[in-house]
């Protein structure tokens, strides 16, 4: 793994969002919405759940992140990443069970994710940790901000 020092998994707050948005801009086929993940759109996120949201850091850089939020019943994780050099070696891991230790503090018992059908990596990664791929429901989305348009990462 890149570096010496060991990685740091702790909660995100704003004053890491320039280096979760490099590295978010950095991972081939990530997709990032114009609003909801720019400063405002994850300050928003942050201030309504200031707890959950995770970062993995090694020597002051942003290597990892999962953005987490709750409506007091369940829970969904969006943008879950590590950077490419450091998969495979746990982070993704350590990550997720910071986020639902988190969770579980707060009384929240289910997490939900989406992960793009096209995304192998990630799904395969979701199915080694045991989590359960839904064939018993449909997916449905309901515009509320045209603006708000998801650009892909090439």
């Amino acid at each position: 793994m890149p570096g010496t020092m060991s990685i740091i998994i702790r909660e995100m707050t704003m004053d890491d969002y320039d280096k979760v948005y490099a590295l978010w801009t950095g991972i081939q086929g990530f997709g990032i919405r114009s609003i909801d993940d720019s400063r405002e759109g994850v300050e928003r996120f942050l201030r309504r759940n200031p707890t959950t949201s995770v970062v993995a850091e090694q020597n002051g850089r942003i290597v990892g992140s999962i953005m987490c939020g709750h409506d007091g019943r369940t829970a969904c994780f969006y943008h879950v990443c590590v950077e490419k050099s450091y998969r495979k070696h746990g982070v993704g891991y350590q990550m997720v069970r910071y986020a639902v230790q988190a969770l579980r503090a707060e009384g929240i018992s289910k997490v939900t994710l989406i992960a793009f059908k096209r995304n192998e990596i990630g799904n395969a990664f979701w199915r080694s940790l045991g989590w359960t791929e839904r064939e018993d429901v449909n997916v449905y989305d309901l515009v509320l901000n045209e603006e708000n348009i998801t650009r892909f990462v090439d």
